[in-house]
């Protein structure tokens, strides 16, 4: 993904916050020697917090920033049906998530607007 970034912008991500069962030092050094200056793994896995990142006001936000991710699929899975699509076809496929992503973003705009 981090080397995908890179071709589609022309650099590698500043910062990035990545899945716990990719955590280990291969995968950190990987990312370091691609250029990303602050690597946040869900879970350490015997990684060091210095190791990672600057500091750990970084490392709290990147992590917490990946918590909110979990959390929005979960919403989406559970809210709106985004567990199992049952429509055929890859172009249907995507017409059923953008539609589920779609009616998430429009209830939590309307839950800002009327709070």
């Amino acid at each position: 993904m981090l080397q995908r970034q890179k071709e589609i912008y022309g650099r590698p991500p500043r910062q990035a916050a990545l899945d716990g069962g990719f955590g280990s030092k291969e995968n950190l050094r990987a990312a370091k020697d691609l250029g990303v200056a602050d690597v946040c793994f869900a879970k350490k896995r015997g990684l060091k917090v210095p190791d990672m990142v600057k500091s750990m006001w970084v490392y709290r936000k990147l992590r917490d920033f990946r918590a909110g991710i979990e959390g929005m699929i979960s919403f989406l899975k559970r809210a709106f049906g985004l567990d199992r699509c049952t429509w055929r076809g890859e172009l249907s496929y995507q017409s059923y998530v953008r539609s589920g992503v779609l009616a998430a973003n429009l209830l939590t705009l309307a839950r800002h607007t009327l709070a």
